[in-house]
């Protein structure tokens, strides 16, 4: 009898540790919220990026060889058609920004164009070469004539990214 009482509350016990009970609010597990950017390069978080309006208030203050370390939000105007390793993003009306990727170390995709991105690095102030010019433009698809109109240097506003979030 001693017996048939122990094995009748083993298996009791046995059938409650099996039972699934109600989770209490702090044991219910949320759905994992789908990220809002896809991110290439170093990490980055999201906030406290200012605008493209903001930081080409920064580039005019700049002269040639001057480097600041910054996070912005833009858009994509163009991206370089045959690999990725460059883009070029609004600053205003009439100024861009031209960003490349620290160390060539990632790309973007090539069908970024018009998607709203986060970039944290170094812009600065360069004057960049006729030949360099041509060879963007090359990148970008340009026709034969457009690339023979580039004949001047140009001063421009740089970015080498450490890090990109493209919104999704």
């Amino acid at each position: 009898m001693k017996y048939l009482m122990s094995f009748c509350l083993i298996i009791l016990v046995a059938f409650a540790a099996c039972k699934e009970g109600k989770k209490t609010a702090h044991e219910k597990t949320e759905p994992k919220k789908e990220l809002a950017f896809d991110s290439f390069g170093e990490k980055l978080i999201s906030d406290n990026a200012i605008t493209s309006s903001e930081l080409l208030a920064k580039y005019e203050t700049m002269k040639t060889g001057d480097t600041i370390n910054i996070k912005f939000a833009s858009s994509i105007k163009e991206v370089c058609s045959k690999k990725g390793c460059w883009m070029k993003l609004p600053l205003g009306e009439d100024a861009e920004t031209m960003v490349r990727f620290k160390d060539y170390g990632f790309f973007m995709p090539l069908d970024a164009k018009d998607k709203e991105v986060i970039v944290a690095g170094k812009g600065f102030v360069k004057e960049t070469s006729v030949k360099e010019l041509q060879h963007y433009a090359e990148d970008a698809g340009k026709s034969k004539e457009e690339i023979a109109k580039i004949t001047e240097p140009k001063t421009e506003y740089t970015f080498v990214a450490d890090g990109v979030l493209i919104k999704k």
